[in-house]
C-alpha cells in the first residue's frame, strides 16, 4: 500500500492536483472517492479526466442525478460514478459496475462508494479528501 498526502489552496490547485495523479491512478480499475458534500470530489475527478486526456475540465460535471458519467480518453475510459442516491444492492446491480471493472482500460471513480461492501472490496485505491477552511482541502491517496 502507498499512501501520499497532499493539500490544496483552490480549486484551481485540486484540478492540477487531479491531473498530476492521472497518470498514476490509470492502470486501477476503482477508485473511492470520499469527503463530505462540497469537498472537491467532482473538482479533482476534472484533473484526473483532463489529466487522462479524457474529458475537458469544463465538460465534467457531477453525476447526482445521471450517476454515471463516462468520459473516453486514447487510452483510458473515465467513469465518474456517484452512488449517493442509490440506496439499496438491487438498485447498485443495475449500474452494471462489475460489467464495466472487466475492462482493463477502464478506470471508475466512485463517490460514496463506502456505502457498498462490495465496492469497497474490489477497490484499489482510494482518495480522501477533507476540508480545512473554504479554499483549502487535505487529499489523501492510497493504492494498492
Amino acid at each position: 500500500m502507498s499512501t501520499r498526502e497532499y493539500q490544496t489552496h483552490s480549486a484551481e490547485e485540486t484540478i492540477a492536483l487531479g491531473r498530476t495523479l492521472a497518470a498514476e491512478l490509470a492502470p486501477l480499475r476503482l477508485v473511492l472517492l470520499q469527503g463530505d458534500l462540497g469537498t472537491g470530489k467532482t473538482t479533482l475527478v476534472k484533473g484526473i479526466a483532463e489529466g487522462l486526456k479524457a474529458a475537458d475540465q469544463h465538460d465534467v460535471t457531477s453525476p447526482t442525478f445521471t450517476l454515471i458519467h463516462e468520459y473516453t480518453g486514447p487510452e483510458t475510459k473515465v467513469y465518474h460514478i456517484d452512488l449517493y442516491r442509490v440506496e439499496k444492492r438491487r438498485e447498485l446491480d443495475t449500474l452494471g459496475i462489475d460489467e464495466l471493472l472487466t475492462d482493463e482500460h477502464n478506470l471508475l471513480l466512485v463517490e460514496w462508494g463506502e456505502k457498498f461492501a462490495q465496492i469497497v472490496s474490489a477497490a484499489d485505491g482510494q482518495i480522501a479528501i477533507t476540508r480545512v477552511n473554504d479554499q483549502e482541502r487535505k487529499v489523501k491517496v492510497t493504492h494498492k
